[in-house]
């Protein structure tokens, strides 16, 4: 992938998610008039449930978005495509899937197998 295709996409990837999080930050609030009545048991158990949920949603959200803003940080210093951890080059479909990738697939599951 040239660099300046993969400078578009990063760029679209990081407006969407930039959307995503806050329409997800926005669904969040609950609007002045519903505060003044009881709630249910069982609503506040499924209202807290859903906020985890958003709440995980919006953190992977804002990971992914650092990648981005990581790999186009990359792409300013001339070493995008090129692993951060052995130096190799990053195969081509890997960015074309996945544009932020920072690491070869060997370099990845490695990380991968440390984080279990």
């Amino acid at each position: 992938m040239d660099v300046t295709s993969a400078r578009r996409r990063l760029e679209e990837i990081r407006l969407e998610l930039d959307r995503s999080i806050g329409v997800l930050n926005g669904n969040g609030q609950r609007s002045a008039w519903t505060s003044d009545f009881p709630q249910d048991p069982a609503d506040a158990g499924a209202n807290l449930s859903e906020s985890e949920r958003s709440e995980a949603v919006i953190a992977a959200a804002r990971r992914q978005r650092s990648d981005v803003l990581a790999a186009l940080h990359r792409i300013d210093l001339g070493t995008y495509g090129t692993c951060v951890d052995c130096g190799t080059l990053v195969p081509e479909g890997r960015l074309e899937a996945k544009p932020e990738a920072a690491r070869c697939v060997a370099c990845q599951a490695k990380l991968d197998r440390l984080r279990r």
